[in-house]
């Protein structure tokens, strides 16, 4: 319930102070805070039921296990969010796509148009100044927002 609440509220905190600069983006992150936690809980638990070891030696027998866990939780994560493609396409890497419309566009008004954007197929909104028919080619000539391009047809 805690992380649904605070998730993020400490990310920006101590942006620019140094040392502590991007801490919580990495070591202090949600999954390696919630590995730590719960190994150490969980060792700790299962020294106390199973010893009869007091609540101070189980939290130091569970203290190792729960970094343990909370470094591999960010190893983990790391490599999970580790970019392999490059650079993420922007939106003006569109302009100049071709595409096909798929939703007719009225003259100055918006349909759906489907282009080719790092290799998938994209269906985005559409404003043309010519009225298009579904099925015809266009050009992507801009980019209005993340979800809608301005086209013009090709002309052959």
């Amino acid at each position: 319930m805690l992380s649904l609440v605070f998730d993020g509220v400490l990310e920006g905190l101590f942006d620019g102070v140094g040392v502590l600069d991007g801490l919580f983006d990495g070591l202090l992150s949600l999954p390696v805070v919630a590995g730590f936690v719960s190994m150490l809980g969980f060792s700790a638990a299962i020294a106390m039921g199973t010893t009869e070891v007091g609540a101070v030696s189980a939290t130091a027998i569970g203290t190792p296990a729960g970094l343990v866990t909370g470094w591999l939780a960010y190893r983990l994560s790391r490599m999970l969010l580790r970019d392999r493609s490059g650079a993420a396409p922007r939106d003006e890497d569109l302009i100049g796509a071709s595409g096909s419309v798929v939703t007719a566009i009225p003259a100055d008004g918006y349909g759906e148009v489907l282009v080719h954007r790092a290799g998938r197929p994209v269906k985005l909104a559409a404003k043309s100044t010519a009225p298009l028919v579904r099925g015809a080619e266009v050009w992507v000539e801009g980019t209005l927002s993340q979800t809608a391009v301005s086209v013009r047809p090709v002309e052959r």
